[in-house]
């Protein structure tokens, strides 16, 4: 491979024309170029040989050869083209010159082919320079990194000098080539001034009719050398291409290994080495782990099993998983949807995975909140890999069995399979899950948890194999604090722990009526060394716990990392429009920080990356932050065994603590759950009991889980009698489980009570369909309004009230601002947790739901037209996450009530409008910033840096280099930057990709398109 290369280099380096940079003197110019010529003079084969043997200069021509693999004319039909123009120019020049009078005896011009070849070398310098300039153009694309050093050099000169001035050298230099001395000597003074300004091979003193000629011989000139130019310029360099074939040959060599029975899992488990490469070079990875080796390279893998897995918090589950996501984008050619539980972890994995999707050819597209397109765009060529939470990975999937397309779907990962059983969100995945395998069966499923327990049902539910390990790549001791004694949790033990140690503090009186629990005194046992997590029951008990603890730290931890913990703040200023929350004002220049929901994701992003390099050494935080991004830390606090007022759970407890240990960092990781003495005997069966069994939520959430089931199974035609959604039924988790979650009816009786209840409120028609004479079988339809709830994902508990809301708008719409719009989209289910502040907005006397909701309207149409969370949640009193909380509810239900309106012709007016105003919710930022915020990880403070930095568009991020962002946006880091770079790359080749797939289906002949043979047969 090595020596292809240089082999590559060396040719290439060899056809260049020997053509002086900016920088080189005129005079070397002058010279170089009559003497290739003259040797270019003799046949074919000398001139091939010498032209060969020409060594190229150090600061020479930038760029290749325009003609490829030909360095002359000789094996063209353009060197008689040349020969013809040479005579014909020739006897124009002496008619010329006889007609006016002018004598040419001693004038060296008889000397025609030195005049012709500088002429042809004058008139090849147009397409060169135009060449050059789109070459320039590639190399802004970062095309730069492919091509031969020769060009990097020159770009890097020629970007300093203005084009002007390269023009004007080529000028004289062509000049000085076709022209001796002697000439100079013997012509007039004025001649001599014409013939600089000029700059081509003819003057002014000319006759019209001579300019005339050559202008034509220009073009024949031109157009000759225009058409062999096209005929052999690649459009890639060399390099580049040869890297890309090595690439695809791998893939295809990965993909026969994948699709045959033998043990060589190829260069890395079947994938290109390419692929091993990106890991060391993005994330840091050289090697697996023993138990991710093992993983890859079960039986039940390589056969395409369905596979659920669990281990420990931190133990490695990606990585296994986005090897086999890669395997099948790369070798079976086929799409993955990727569920994530929220929508900042899938914002995270969008980031890390993009620079594998430009490197590697494939889509990485973003399904959360209002983001994702229904059906998604079907792909030519490359794969896409589908991020989306699971109400987004649901609709997903509704929209690919829709159109026939499920089959594309090669493979699904569900990352915490665990949630399955949790509420609302646990019934939408088991609905997906369970589609997916009624629908397709070639799409092989992937689950992945730290914490399940009843994983017979599960893999029973889905006909799955099971694999699990209690490895964990940093020990982890857990202790308990009771008073001010420290105990290890020890299963072999009688109580199930151990003494430990006595905690050494020294407390002042004023201090043990502050931290009763000594918190201060094993916070400062690891920082600022080493980081920390404090759990704290409530989003308030965080911030009071933060500046307790930051009251009695030591001035020390000021000078700590200070100058990066002023930059902390200056971020968070800079990100808010100058505001700043006042508990972080005190206690970031400590090191410390809370982290709850009620920041806002501008300040949740930049504190975390904070905590990552270490500038921020403890983290106060509520339960969420376990389940959410990945922040590890030597010792983790819990600072009671609650979540706000209910107790503990051990999946819980299991995700807190499993943040204890950093990976390549510590050696060890500590958890300390403090405790009261009341509540010794229920955290020794916490830490004792198994984890919490996964039941299915289908019935329990019957608005969004079975009724929206049994609409969309209908709706989709998956099944549409009582018998086959019976059948379906049987699949599910709940058909699994139902021995143990039916008492009183089966899950036919429930089948049908359900259906009732759908019919009876309109949302579906049964119809009788005579199965024998005796027996009379039902079938159901959906109705247009069961159609617009599913398709909108409508919560079917409001789906009457928005039909009769929409339906009172349309009498009166007020389009005077977008209030009303606003009151429309405001979602529902948000107006019960409001409570209004009347001191603002008097009491009206009308339902509390309906003031509940404008209250709300009023909060979001004041946060479009001011774009400031800080001045918003001060002029209405709420806590400003839970303002963006409502902002991002608000986009997403706009977008529900959207594709409501289109399957409902009488809500035509709310389409145009709803597609505005969902795309102002979404962003709520001023237009010119929106573009840039369709970048993962750009939010409003980051869009307003780039676009004040002259980054207005996708374009110009797609194509910036990152060092180069580093340097003009204040507080971006490098991995920042280079994340923001691929992020927009991939979503400007996703744009590029749908366009000419629409260029495409335009010109595609229609599939029912007339035959001769149709026609005829018709005729007769």
């Amino acid at each position: 491979m090595d020596e292809a290369g240089s082999r590559l280099r060396r040719r290439v380096s060899v056809r260049k024309r020997d053509r002086p940079s900016p920088g080189s003197g005129l005079a070397a110019g002058s010279a170089a170029e009559p003497q290739q010529e003259r040797e270019e003079e003799p046949g074919a084969g000398s001139r091939r040989r010498r032209t060969a043997e020409v060594q190229p200069l150090e600061n020479g021509d930038s760029e290749e050869d325009m003609f490829g693999d030909y360095d002359s004319f000789a094996e063209n039909s353009f060197l008689a083209q040349v020969d013809d123009v040479e005579q014909q120019y020739m006897q124009v020049s002496e008619r010329g010159k006889r007609a006016a009078g002018l004598s040419t005896e001693g004038l060296p011009w008889e000397s025609g082919a030195t005049a012709v070849g500088s002429f042809a070398a004058s008139e090849t310098d147009e397409p060169v320079r135009n060449r050059s300039r789109r070459e320039d153009v590639s190399a802004e694309l970062g095309i730069l990194d492919d091509v031969p050093s020769s060009q990097v050099l020159y770009f890097e000169n020629a970007r300093n000098s203005a084009d002007d001035l390269g023009s004007q050298c080529t000028e004289e230099r062509d000049w000085n080539a076709s022209s001796p001395k002697t000439l100079n000597e013997e012509l007039p003074p004025n001649s001599i001034e014409q013939h600089q300004q000029t700059g081509d091979s003819s003057s002014k003193v000319r006759s019209g009719s001579e300019e005339n000629r050559r202008k034509s011989l220009k073009e024949r000139l031109k157009s000759a050398m225009t058409g062999n130019a096209r005929a052999q310029t690649p459009v890639f360099s060399r390099t580049k291409q040869l890297k890309e074939t090595l690439l695809s040959e791998e893939i295809s060599v990965a993909k026969k290994t994948i699709e045959s029975s033998s043990d060589d899992l190829g260069p890395f488990y079947s994938l290109p080495s390419k692929v091993r490469d990106l890991y060391v070079q993005f994330k840091g990875i050289e090697k697996l782990y023993e138990w991710q080796h093992t993983c890859l390279t079960l039986k039940s893998v390589q056969e395409r099993k369905n596979l659920i897995y669990s281990l420990p918090t931190s133990g490695g589950k990606t990585l296994v998983a986005e090897i086999l996501m890669l395997q099948e984008l790369l070798c079976r050619r086929r799409d993955v949807l990727m569920i994530l539980p929220y929508a900042a972890i899938v914002q995270e994995k969008i980031s890390g995975l993009s620079s594998f999707g430009i490197e590697l050819g494939f889509f990485v597209e973003e399904y959360a909140g209002s983001k994702g397109k229904f059906p998604p765009i079907k792909r030519r060529e490359k794969k896409s890999l589908y991020i989306a939470t699971i109400e987004k990975g649901h609709s997903l999937v509704n929209s690919l069995i829709e159109t026939g397309r499920i089959g594309s779907l090669g493979l699904v990962v569900v990352d915490e399979l665990h949630m399955i059983g949790e509420g609302s969100r646990g019934a939408i995945l088991e609905m997906t899950l369970a589609k997916i395998l009624y629908t397709s069966k070639t799409t092989q499923i992937i689950g992945m948890s730290a914490t399940l327990n009843n994983v017979e049902d599960l893999q029973e539910f889905l006909q799955a194999e099971y694999y699990t390990s209690q490895f964990r790549p940093v020990e982890l001791k857990e202790y308990l604090k009771i008073n001010d004694a420290i105990y290890e949790v020890d299963g072999k033990a009688e109580n199930g722990m151990t003494f430990s140690r006595l905690l050494n503090c020294q407390y002042s009186d004023t201090l043990k009526k502050m931290d009763p629990d000594h918190l201060v005194a094993l916070v400062t046992e690891v920082v600022p060394n080493y980081s920390c997590l404090v759990f704290c029951p409530t989003k308030k008990n965080c911030e009071n716990v933060a500046e307790m603890i930051c009251k009695f730290l030591s001035k020390e931890y000021l000078k700590h990392r200070e100058k990066e913990k002023h930059e902390v703040i200056k971020n968070l200023k800079s990100i808010s429009g100058g505001n700043l929350c006042p508990v972080l004002k005190r206690t970031i220049p400590f090191g410390v920080a809370y982290h709850h929901s009620g920041l806002t994701s501008d300040e949740r992003r930049l504190l975390e990356e904070a905590y990552s390099t270490g500038a921020l050494c403890l983290f106060t935080c509520t339960s969420t932050l376990a389940a959410g991004v990945n922040l590890p830390a030597r010792r983790v606090i819990l600072r009671a065994p609650y979540v706000a007022k209910e107790f503990l759970k051990r999946s819980q407890y299991k995700q807190m603590i499993g943040r204890a240990g950093r990976a390549g960092i510590d050696s060890v990781g500590e958890s300390i759950l403090i405790l009261q003495e009341k509540d010794k005997q229920q955290v020794s069966e916490l830490i004792s009991r198994p984890l919490e069994n996964c039941y299915s939520h289908l019935v329990q959430e019957f608005t969004k889980g079975i009724q929206t089931l049994f609409l969309s199974l209908i709706g989709l035609k998956i099944a549409t009698s009582l018998d086959d959604i019976c059948h379906f039924m049987g699949g599910t988790l709940f058909g699994v489980q139902q021995k143990i979650l039916l008492k009183e009816k089966s899950l036919r009786e429930i089948t049908v009570e359900w259906l009732r209840y759908l019919t009876g409120k309109g949302l579906l028609q049964k119809d009788a369909v005579d199965k024998s004479k005796e027996e009379i079988e039902y079938s159901f339809h959906i109705t247009k309004l069961g159609r617009a709830s599913f398709k909108g994902t409508i919560d079917l508990a409001y789906c009457d009230i928005l039909y009769r809301d929409l339906k009172k708008g349309l009498e009166g719409l007020v389009l005077e601002s977008l209030l009303h719009l606003i009151y429309l989209t405001t979602p529902y289910d948000m107006a019960s947790q409001c409570v209004p502040d009347w001191m603002i907005y008097f009491r009206q006397k009308v339902d509390k739901d309906i003031v509940n909701r404008l209250y709300l309207s009023f909060v979001l149409y004041t946060l479009l037209k001011e774009t400031n969370i800080w001045s918003v949640s001060e002029k209405f009193n709420m806590p400003r996450g839970y303002i963006q909380s409502l902002l991002t509810g608000a986009a997403s239900f706009s977008s529900c009530v959207l594709h409501f309106c289109e399957e409902l012709e009488e809500f035509w007016v709310y389409r145009a409008l709803l597609v505005e105003l969902t795309k102002k919710l979404t962003y709520c930022v001023k237009a010119e910033l929106i573009p840039l915020m369709e970048v993962t990880g750009v939010l409003e403070g980051r869009a307003k840096q780039l676009y004040n930095a002259g980054y207005k568009s996708l374009i110009h991020l797609a194509n910036a280099n990152p060092e180069v962002l580093i340097r003009t946006v204040d507080h971006l880091s490098r991995r920042q930057a280079k994340q923001i770079v691929s992020s927009a790359k991939m979503l400007l080749h996703e744009k590029a990709e749908a366009l000419q797939e629409e260029v495409e289906e335009l010109l595609r002949p229609p599939s029912d398109f007339p035959s001769v043979e149709a026609s005829s047969t018709e005729k007769a």
